[in-house]
């Protein structure tokens, strides 16, 4: 890589008087920084500016300018009585190359990029000394190199490997669930997008299967409810990724900028004439959003671990959370009650030793296969996927080494869609050991042992849904295991 810049130090008065002390103070600045691939190419005084060309080619050129300000500011003050007022970069050029020539167009705030074949040239003009300090250059380098990788793996499939699959059971209808509970009258589609409510018959069953996620799978393995927040500060999302990549799935939370009946007079005025929502006069007392609905409970679960040391006596750490309701921006993947904007889950996660972790990941398989097993009858499978984090993040996962840190989806056929070998099956499980990722995002530390977390979704939505696909809407076909919770589905509410 190779970094050139004109740089500036801005005086408190004029430098002309220091003209023959600069002069023979380059000579002792290039060797300070030579031995980092840096040099001093040119240098002029402008009145109370001190302008420095330097080029580099292993130190960043910025890197170099902010090194130099101290001892510039020594002989200067010493000498002269000048004090550097401002460190600033007035033309910057960065060349670097690329694995793989991109596809495409790549554009990034603050630079101007232009790429001929693998070699990138990146301009950027009138950088603060902030703007230097806060490692900006390095993402955007990054961010460049990110931007062409994804040009050449997007579209690739996620990496997926059948773990275990269950023997198939008898074929008990191919209908679609949904369809058939919205002939019923057991669903309505929600009054906004992505969104349903559910009359008694399915609440008894999402019911039924939260009664079974808790005493057959958590409980068993010493899980504690915690209760959290539905809001997520955006700072979270920050420390997570998921502002960096999944903006556009998340619902934001915009507060009023006031409360006083005065101020939203204009507003109340238009509704009551109109009998309409007016948009624009809405936007105009709502404050940006600071915060967002739940997309999942973890972070959250995190935050509250941040910056603690947990003794050794409380590892593994086992906590859920089930009453904030998960909120995601699906766009055009709806479909039924399992691809929804809102949904209803149970989040365990879980902190300890990677030892302890690979220990409970083995314990919560057994109880997850003992449910769908035994109680729901259901015909499913395992499989090692792509990692959560780096879907969301679009990144490619290969598959390589020891299956620790990862995700593993539980999969169900949902007849409806077709035959087994070739329709898509309902990921309607997962579960995941996520290494350090978090743990060193929220400083969380261990009073001796190096942490390691993981979590594990349980959707009702998900878990319903799969049931139903496989077992019919008449309980006379439901497994004993599951009749246990519910034998028979509410009459529910009767319309003429």
């Amino acid at each position: 890589m190779k970094t050139e810049l004109w740089g500036s130090y801005k005086l408190s008065s004029s430098a002309e008087c220091a003209k023959k002390e600069i002069e023979k103070l380059v000579p002792d600045l290039n060797q300070s920084i030579s031995s980092l691939g840096a040099e001093i190419k040119g240098w002029k005084i402008d009145k109370n500016l001190l302008r420095i060309r330097i080029i580099s080619t292993r130190l960043r050129a910025h890197e170099a300018l902010l090194r130099l300000r101290s001892p510039i500011g020594k002989a200067l003050g010493k000498e002269y009585h000048l004090g550097i007022r401002e460190t600033r970069v007035d033309d910057y050029t960065l060349t670097f190359s690329l694995e793989k020539e991109p596809l495409g167009v790549v554009s990034i705030p603050f630079a101007n990029v232009q790429i001929k074949g693998k070699e990138v040239r990146m301009s950027l003009k009138q950088l603060s000394r902030e703007f230097l300090e806060k490692n900006y250059i390095d993402r955007m380098i990054k961010l460049v190199r990110e931007k062409v990788a994804k040009q050449h793996y997007k579209g690739k499939k996620e990496y997926w490997e059948l773990m275990w699959q269950s023997k198939q059971k008898s074929e008990r209808w191919n209908k679609d669930p949904t369809e058939e509970m919205l002939k019923l009258g057991w669903l309505k589609q929600g009054p906004t997008k992505g969104k349903w409510f559910f009359y008694p018959q399915v609440a008894s069953i999402m019911s039924a299967m939260e009664k079974i996620a808790l005493e057959e799978v958590l409980e068993p393995l010493g899980f504690e409810e915690v209760i959290e927040s539905h809001h997520v500060p955006l700072d979270i999302w920050l420390k997570t990724g998921h502002l960096k990549s999944i903006p556009g799935e998340i619902y934001y939370v915009s507060e009023p900028l006031t409360r006083k009946e005065q101020d939203w007079e204009d507003f109340t005025d238009m509704v009551k004439i109109t009998h309409k929502v007016p948009e624009e006069l809405f936007k105009k007392h709502l404050d940006t959003p600071k915060s967002g609905v739940c997309y999942a409970q973890c972070p959250i679960i995190y935050w509250s671990l941040q910056n603690r040391t947990i003794a050794e006596e409380s590892l593994p750490i086992r906590v859920f959370e089930k009453r904030a309701v998960s909120n995601r921006y699906e766009s055009g993947g709806r479909h039924g009650i399992e691809r929804v904007d809102e949904f209803h889950r149970i989040e365990p996660v879980y902190i300890g030793t990677k030892s302890q972790l690979l220990e409970l990941r083995e314990r919560l398989i057994e109880r997850y296969r003992h449910v769908f097993e035994d109680l729901l009858e259901l015909e499913w499978r395992r499989a090692w996927v792509t990692p959560f984090y780096m879907s969301q993040a679009g990144e490619v996962y290969e598959g390589e080494g020891e299956k620790v840190e990862g995700t593993i989806d539980f999969e169900a056929w949902m007849p409806y869609r077709g035959d087994r070998e070739n329709s898509e099956w309902l990921e309607f499980q997962n579960l995941s050991i996520v290494g350090e990722r978090y743990i060193k995002v929220f400083n969380i530390k261990g009073q001796k042992s190096r942490l390691w977390s993981g979590c594990s979704g349980i959707g009702l939505e998900r878990w319903t849904a799969a049931f139903l696909a496989q077992k019919t809407l008449d309980p006379e076909n439901w497994p004993e295991g599951f009749k246990e919770c519910l034998s028979k589905a509410p009459r529910g509410i009767k319309f003429l």
